[in-house]
């Protein structure tokens, strides 16, 4: 299995061991476009991996912070008490980059950056830039997805 991320057209496809898609969904990457430096909130390129998945077992819905469950589940009055939080929620895929000195170690190191695929309300539009740096999904395309794919899953991000 293999994960391409186009960042132009905003979608992502799971392929096979032999380069069939698989499945096909529309993402967001960031809103600042794409760039590898810490602090630039842009969305990593290159050769990636999947470094860790969590979230397994946890309601959708399910509010993150640190990797962590906060206790809450997202609603659109949660939304409307927190507008400008850039909310990860269901599942998270966590990027490691592995090219040196490109996508890995230094001020360019994607897992340091804290780079995911992860869902997002469902309210978010798909298909166009939005994030702070990571790839978010519709909550039902990321539980599909991550159940799919197992750490270690190849992702590479091209622009």
């Amino acid at each position: 299995m293999k994960i391409i991320v186009h960042i132009p057209s905003q979608e992502l496809d799971l392929l096979d061991d032999s380069g069939r898609i698989l499945k096909h969904y529309l993402v967001s990457s960031a809103r600042n476009g794409t760039g590898q430096r810490n602090g630039s909130f842009c969305t990593p390129l290159g050769r990636h991996v999947i470094r860790a998945k969590i979230g397994a077992g946890q309601p959708v819905n399910t509010v993150f912070m640190r990797r962590r469950p906060t206790g809450e589940i997202y609603s659109p009055e949660l939304g409307a008490a927190f507008p400008g939080r850039d909310w990860i929620l269901t599942r998270i895929l966590w990027l490691s980059g592995c090219e040196p000195g490109f996508n890995r170690l230094g001020s360019v190191d994607t897992m340091r950056r804290y780079i995911y695929i992860h869902g997002s309300p469902d309210s978010v539009e798909m298909g166009k830039p939005g994030s702070v740096g990571c790839i978010r999904m519709h909550n039902r395309d990321l539980l599909e997805l991550f159940e799919l794919v197992n750490a270690g899953t190849q992702v590479d991000i091209h622009a």
